[in-house]
C-alpha cells in the first residue's frame, strides 16, 4: 500500500487536547461529528488511527480513501 489520503468522519466533536495526536491530519469540525483528512502510509497505520479514534471514544461513521487528484 502506497500512501494514500484518506477521510475519516466521526460522530461527536474531537477534543482539543485530542487534536495533537491528529496534528499531521486536516480536522474540520462539521456539526454533528469531525472530518479528518490526512495521508495514510499502509493498512497498520490505517488501524492505528481507527484504534486511536475508538480509544477517544468517538464513532467512526465512515473511513475510505478519497480518488487520486
Amino acid at each position: 500500500m502506497t500512501d494514500r489520503i484518506y477521510e475519516f468522519r466521526v460522530d461527536g466533536s474531537l477534543p482539543a487536547q485530542a487534536r495533537e495526536a491528529f496534528c499531521d491530519m486536516d480536522v474540520q469540525e462539521i456539526r454533528p461529528g469531525a472530518v479528518l483528512r490526512g495521508a495514510v502510509i499502509d493498512d497498520a497505520h490505517l488501524h492505528g488511527i481507527l484504534e486511536q479514534l475508538h480509544l477517544l471514544g468517538l464513532t467512526v461513521v465512515s473511513a475510505h480513501p478519497l480518488p487520486d487528484a
